[in-house]
């Protein structure tokens, strides 16, 4: 199965490359690699890869501006390489749609298990995982496990793969508040040494997207000091 894998590394240091490879590969896994922003965006759209690891320093274009332009077109799962030091990058990464990050330096080892965990996380949800038809039904929102669709009051709508898992999280226990570690635990599937802050960011990119009114939620509301809570009633 892992040979149907293909994993894009986007980074400017020829060891992270080497290194990252010779793990993933393995593994069993098919790995590309580019060593500039620019070549790396068209990597990612013509190679249309499973998973992608992405550094923030690049040359010719930065990752958060690849991320950016990749974003409207693509919704493959990516793991963010920042320096230890810059907080703000981790931030805006996952603010223009990074699904995970880990800060240099890493453990090989580390991603290897991330990527892995994404990548059954994906199984798991996707068209393989041997539900048959999953569809949960409420009065403004559609969820179709298997297709991983979403629609409010039937218009379409378009979500990340993690965003997706989130709201089907929070939807598959309706009136219930669940806690960001619950959420990090049920969507990221391994013991998250990051920031819960990254389930904040999702949320806020989910309610953009879903909520008629963001700023005053009513599908998902956070339980302040708690954690957050489906709303959406049954049809």
């Amino acid at each position: 199965m892992a040979n149907d894998v293909a994993v894009l590394v986007i980074d400017d240091e020829q060891n992270i490359l080497n290194l990252v490879t010779a793990y993933l590969q393995a593994e069993g896994y098919t790995v590309h690699t580019a060593t500039d922003g620019p070549t790396g965006l068209k990597a990612a759209q013509t190679l249309k890869p499973d998973l992608i690891v992405l550094d923030v320093m690049l040359p010719g274009m930065d990752g958060i501006e690849l991320l950016a332009q990749l974003r409207r077109e693509s919704e493959v799962y990516v793991i963010m390489l920042t320096a230890k030091s810059e907080e703000t990058d981790k931030i805006i990464g996952l603010s223009v749609g990074a699904d995970d990050y880990l800060t240099k330096p890493f453990s090989p080892r580390e991603l290897v298990a991330r990527i892995k965990a994404a990548l059954r996380r994906y199984g798991k949800f996707g068209p393989n995982n041997g539900s048959k038809n999953q569809l949960l039904t409420f009065s403004r929102l559609r969820i179709d496990v298997d297709a991983r669709r979403v629609w409010r009051d039937d218009a379409p709508i378009e979500l990340t793969t993690t965003e997706f898992d989130l709201l089907y999280a929070l939807a598959e226990h309706p009136g219930r508040v669940l806690n960001r570690e619950q959420l990090l635990e049920r969507v990221w599937g391994y013991d998250f040494y990051g920031e819960d802050r990254v389930v904040d960011v999702h949320l806020g990119h989910i309610r953009k997207k879903i909520e008629p009114d963001p700023a005053n939620p009513e599908l998902i509301t956070t339980v302040w000091g708690v954690g957050y809570r489906f709303e959406d009633s049954p049809p």
